[in-house]
């Protein structure tokens, strides 16, 4: 399980920088027309505001919250962007809490173009809170854009995260990690 979680990272930081070179368009904002030319261009923004929910590996404790972030397009498919969220939990037989997680994420649009946007992504960062270990928290990440106006998209997004301590523990506690789904709305300018 290691050695597949370090090739599919390295793979990942690999294929990010380039995607960074096999974009030669260097136009910012959006282009005009139908539902096929939607979707940012480089140097475009990105702001997100979604619900989310939370659960275990097993499925049997969650949690819902918010989230919001900002980014912006490296290229008109590699979106860089940094994800704030809160969630409330409630278990039963325990005491409830509240959690922040503050990330980076890099985000692959599998498709340059058009009202359907899906995507695979990684990301890093903490996870803080009261009854919480503050750690850090790395976790791979997809979902789908649908584009309802040129600069306006519901998104779907589900992401599979883990706690550690240290930099070298990175890879440790993976199968002790848990699912985080997001349901919202985003916008580009």
């Amino acid at each position: 399980m290691k050695t597949a979680l370090k090739s599919l990272l390295g793979a990942a930081l690999i294929a990010a920088p380039l995607t960074l070179t096999a974009q030669t368009d260097t136009r910012t904002r959006y282009a005009a027309g139908d539902a096929t030319t939607w979707g940012p261009r480089a140097g475009a923004q990105e702001v997100t505001i979604g619900g989310s929910g939370f659960a275990n590996r097993r499925l049997n404790d969650s949690a819902g919250g918010i989230n919001a972030s900002y980014g912006w397009y490296l290229n008109d498919t590699l979106l860089f962007a940094v994800r704030q969220g809160l969630s409330y939990s409630n278990p039963a037989g325990g005491d409830s809490s509240w959690t922040g997680t503050t990330r980076l994420a890099l985000d692959q649009h599998l498709m340059p173009r058009g009202a359907f946007r899906p995507f695979v992504g990684v990301n890093f960062g903490g996870q803080y809170g009261r009854n919480t270990n503050d750690t850090f928290a790395a976790g791979l990440e997809g979902g789908v854009k649908l584009y309802v106006q040129q600069n306006t998209f519901v998104y779907a997004m589900a992401d599979y995260s883990w706690a550690f301590r240290r930099a070298r523990n990175v890879d440790n506690n993976f199968r002790d990690g848990g699912f985080a789904w997001t349901l919202g709305l985003g916008y580009n300018f």
